[in-house]
């Protein structure tokens, strides 16, 4: 018997539909949501010269001063090697300094500059900004219940 294109077997056996279009699929609409909010936030921190990781990676290390390259990198969820980039841009700016540990010489802990303090907070409020202004079209009990639903998926 052969299978209709618009049904699929499932993982258990059973036929199941296909989506209608792609908008059907969680993932593609997390996708398109992710690109949008991510542009509009690479655009208000395009006058600061800093991109969505390197202020993720200030917010990180204000957090949790001290963390090693490698624990940044965990963080991030990027491989270690493009930590070092992102870092020396970060110390070319002022912003950050890697500092050697006493226990370990071979290690260096990550921290903020006063200036990386300073320029933290004025992001922050960009960002706030810039997430709320690429949500604009949910009202704020939306935007909540979004939110709580996008913690219980990750």
């Amino acid at each position: 018997m052969k299978t209709s294109p618009a049904l699929q077997s499932g993982a258990d056996g059973s036929e199941a539909s296909a989506p209608a279009d792609l908008n059907d699929l969680v993932g593609y609409a997390l996708r398109r949501v992710q690109m949008k909010v991510f542009q509009h936030l690479v655009d208000c921190l395009t006058p600061y010269e800093l991109r969505p990781a390197q202020f993720s990676a200030l917010a990180i290390i204000a957090q949790n001063p001290g963390p090693t390259q490698a624990e940044l990198a965990k963080a991030l969820n990027i491989e270690p090697p493009q930590v070092v980039p992102l870092l020396n841009k970060l110390e070319e700016a002022g912003l950050a300094l890697r500092v050697r540990s006493k226990a370990d010489k071979r290690s260096y802990g990550l921290y903020l500059s006063k200036a990386g303090e300073k320029l933290l907070k004025t992001l922050y409020g960009v960002a706030e900004e810039s997430d709320r202004a690429a949500t604009a079209n949910l009202n704020d009990d939306e935007r909540q219940q979004l939110l709580a639903l996008l913690r219980k998926a990750y």
